[in-house]
């Protein structure tokens, strides 16, 4: 960890303590990123996290390159200007090299140019994403569209370009952010929890592949249950059981992470539901699952 140079954090929230934990594992750049935003809600560029991170590198010299994907349906965007503005305001009153990259995620090309110009990366960790709750043939054909662009096709692209920089070097650490829900069927939740369960077996094969080429790249999963992010406003639902913080969740995460662990699955609740998922048949926890859906839509 001390010989790593940069480190690449795709997150919407607590990326304050991930920057705090890669600068003291000898990082000299991070590239802090926020999920999904639904402009609506407001919670974008305002957001503490993301200035007390800026604010915390500029103290050590360090540097913070910032990448947003925006989710805006029916959004104006000057919304969007606006927040971009406020961005700039904060880079002025920095000393240290700040690089703000605005873009959306959701677009293929925009994976791949993140990538050309920021190749030189020793982790990568995919946090972009978002959900929605309703019975499927109701929810949003567009809203799917996106969420599976953002949920599945940018952390593959990502992956796959950035793996192979990594193979080449024999170095290397990917953190693909799932979540239990890719341990189950789910519905009135069915696109986001097909999402997950994609990143769960997409990185279950891959680990498999880095196995039998004794390779040194590692690629581990966070599978959290709640978490006290802006997920809830752009998912429109409220959470039944008591969200764990942010700072918690990536404390524990990046923690386990460096140990080399494949799962990271936060709080003792999640661990247990994760193992019932694997016990139960699939036709019980689908059942489970839509009863706890159901209590969340507002």
């Amino acid at each position: 960890c001390k010989n790593m140079k940069k480190v690449e954090l795709l997150a919407p929230a607590g990326s304050f303590e991930k920057a705090k934990i890669a600068f003291l594992y000898g990082a000299d750049a991070v590239y802090c990123g926020t999920a999904s935003l639904s402009l609506r809600s407001r919670a974008a560029i305002d957001d503490d996290d993301l200035i007390k991170t800026i604010e915390y590198a500029h103290k050590l010299g360090k540097k913070v390159y910032v990448a947003m994907n925006i989710y805006a349906f029916d959004t104006d965007y000057e919304e969007i200007k606006q927040m971009c503005k406020k961005l700039e305001e904060v880079k002025k009153k920095l000393k240290t090299e700040t690089k703000i990259v605005v873009m959306d995620i959701s677009n293929e090309e925009n994976c791949k140019k993140i990538y050309e110009e920021n190749k030189d990366i020793d982790i990568l960790i995919n946090n972009a994403g978002f959900g929605d709750c309703g019975h499927f043939e109701e929810t949003s054909l567009d809203k799917d569209i996106q969420m599976i662009h953002t949920n599945i096709i940018a952390y593959h692209i990502l992956t796959k370009l950035y793996l192979k920089e990594m193979i080449k070097k024999d170095s290397g650490k990917i953190l693909n952010v799932a979540s239990i829900a890719g341990f189950m069927p789910g519905p009135l939740m069915t696109t986001y929890y097909s999402t997950k369960n994609y990143v769960v077996r997409f990185s279950e094969s891959i680990r498999e592949e880095l196995r039998r080429k004794k390779s040194k790249v590692q690629i581990s999963i966070l599978c959290p249950g709640p978490v006290d992010t802006n997920f809830n406003k752009v998912a429109d639902v409220e959470f039944a059981l008591k969200g764990l913080s942010s700072e918690y969740v990536a404390k524990y995460a990046i923690n386990k992470f460096f140990k080399g662990k494949f799962y990271i699955v936060p709080g003792w609740k999640i661990k247990l539901a994760r193992i019932g998922a694997k016990l139960a048949p699939a036709s019980f926890v689908a059942k489970i699952s839509y009863n706890m859906q159901k209590r969340k839509i507002r």
